[in-house]
């Protein structure tokens, strides 16, 4: 039977998983790797580690199957992050990950004065530090040393092709990402590129999702247990990509992800620019559904709100859950009760997502009493973040950009509790998926679409099912909506009090 992979390169780790010719999972492997933190700041990895990773769980994962099972793999990529490399192609530094601020009077200074405006129509995108071009700028001031020995700026998705005998190139969700590329003409820009001081040549060629690369070349496939021709075709930014793999192929459809970061990821027919995006930072770039555009609506605090309170005060939960041999989530998430909370939580216990784009921001708990209780402590904190996604959801809303269905995926979508409370709060149903790992099902799906020809809407419609449907339940309406009014004045009412302290 013939087997399609996908490879999700992640922040903390890679995944490879195969699928057989009906979408199920047969194999997947995981390899972990660290963060590395010089400075407060600043976040890297280490390229070579991360490749290193890669080969490793893709070998494991073909190990799991028939010998020369697996047909190609397609590649699901963090975005932001990239590293230098030599004309030998060895690489010259780590990789600076979206987490990484040190670009930040970059991102600040250099959009102004090469026009917001005019950088938000061509990329799509609003400033800020995550992005490679404010991060080629710095290295550029910075490590001049590093800067002249590149022959090549690559992100991990072409850095990996790159290792795999490939002549690198990137798929157009990917290159958006880097800030250096017109999302409508799907061409590296080349006003924004002189600005910077690099070349077309120094970066990967970007191609449409789901294209061939290339055939990764035979002692390199022997090596990995793949198919003698095995092939790679361009995924690109890991939200899309995910977006795939949750059957998210139409405008209307988002796909909502809980993990340590929330993202809604929705789809668009075409690239939408208004004032109201730009000024709340949600992007337009390319889906990796062919034609598609999507947006990403994020709050970085997400599903780390639960673990911070596992970490510090959830003790017991821990204790317990090791000797009943399940998750303290599952224990603390049992607490949260049937009703909305008395309280009302500001989630920016990180560097805020969209729409503002705070990275001094902090959180706030208002209400408190003595009478306040555990578990409605615990609600509040959820109901926050899934708040924050509501106020995105809201924004695109009013830019016409209406969603109608919301798909869950990650480990929040585990918990009936959870995906309830997100339907209550904001007010649409939430259909919860068969998949597990959306990221590589998406990429895998590219691989059979490249293979046989078929549609990509019609792989999807028959690979992923539902599990289960949460409707918002009526008699909590009026409350969450209230709620949501006041919500919605909480940043603002609070900034210049977060600032001061």
């Amino acid at each position: 039977m013939s087997n399609y992979m996908g490879v999700d390169i992640g922040t903390s780790g890679c995944k490879a998983a195969v699928f057989d010719e009906n979408g199920c999972q047969v194999s997947i492997s995981y390899r972990e790797y660290n963060i590395i933190t010089p400075q407060t700041g600043w976040a890297e990895l280490n390229p070579d580690e991360v490749i290193e990773k890669c080969f490793e769980a893709i070998t494991e994962a073909t190990s799991q199957v028939e010998p020369q099972a697996v047909l190609g793999l397609g590649i699901s990529c963090q975005g932001e992050a990239f590293t230098a490399i030599d004309k030998d192609g060895k690489t010259l530094c780590n990789a600076l990950v979206s987490s990484d601020i040190r670009a930040v009077q970059y991102s600040q200074k250099w959009s102004k004065e090469f026009g917001e405006e005019k950088l938000y129509k061509i990329t799509g995108h609003t400033a800020h530090p995550m992005f490679s071009l404010f991060k080629l700028l710095w290295l550029k001031d910075n490590r001049p040393e590093i800067w002249a020995g590149a022959e090549k700026f690559l992100c991990f998705e072409d850095l990996l092709e790159f290792r795999l005998g490939l002549e690198p190139a990137m798929g157009w969700p990917l290159a958006g990402r880097t800030m250096l590329f017109d999302v409508v003409k799907h061409e590296w820009n080349s006003e924004i590129l002189e600005a910077v001081g690099i070349k077309p040549t120094q970066l990967a060629k970007p191609l449409q999702s789901g294209l061939i690369a290339g055939n990764i070349k035979p002692d390199i496939t022997q090596k990995l247990g793949l198919a003698k021709n095995a092939f790679v075709v361009t995924g690109g930014h890991d939200q899309p990509c995910s977006a795939l793999g949750a059957g998210v192929t139409e405008s209307g459809m988002a796909v909502y992800a809980t993990g340590t970061v929330d993202c809604i990821t929705p789809a668009f027919k075409e690239a939408v620019f208004t004032e109201h995006l730009r000024q709340n930072n949600l992007c337009t770039y390319d889906h990796v559904v062919p034609g598609m555009y999507a947006t990403v609506a994020f709050s970085l605090t997400g599903g780390n709100i639960l673990k911070w309170f596992r970490d510090e005060f959830g003790e017991a939960e821990v204790a317990e859950a090791e000797k009943l041999g399940c998750s303290p989530y599952k224990l603390l998430l049992k607490q949260v009760g049937d009703k909305p909370s008395d309280l009302m939580v500001l989630p920016y216990f990180t560097p805020t997502g969209t729409p503002y784009f705070d990275t001094t921001a902090t959180g706030a708990i208002l209400g408190l009493k003595l009478s306040t209780k555990r578990g409605c402590f615990i609600r509040a904190l959820l109901e926050g973040v899934v708040f924050e996604m509501r106020l995105n959801l809201d924004i695109l809303e009013q830019s016409g950009c209406k969603i109608n269905e919301l798909y869950a995926i990650g480990g929040g979508a585990k918990s009936d509790i959870w995906n309830q409370l997100k339907a209550d709060v904001i007010g649409k149903k939430i259909t919860v998926l068969n998949i597990t790992e959306a990221g590589c099902l998406g990429v895998a799906m590219l691989v059979k679409a490249a293979k046989t020809g078929k549609s990509i809407t019609k792989i999807a419609h028959d690979w992923i099912k539902p599990v289960s449907v949460k409707e918002p339940r009526l008699e909590f309406k009026s409350t969450y909506d209230k709620k949501f009014e006041n919500y919605k004045k909480l940043y603002h009412s609070l900034r210049n009090i977060s600032v001061d302290i």
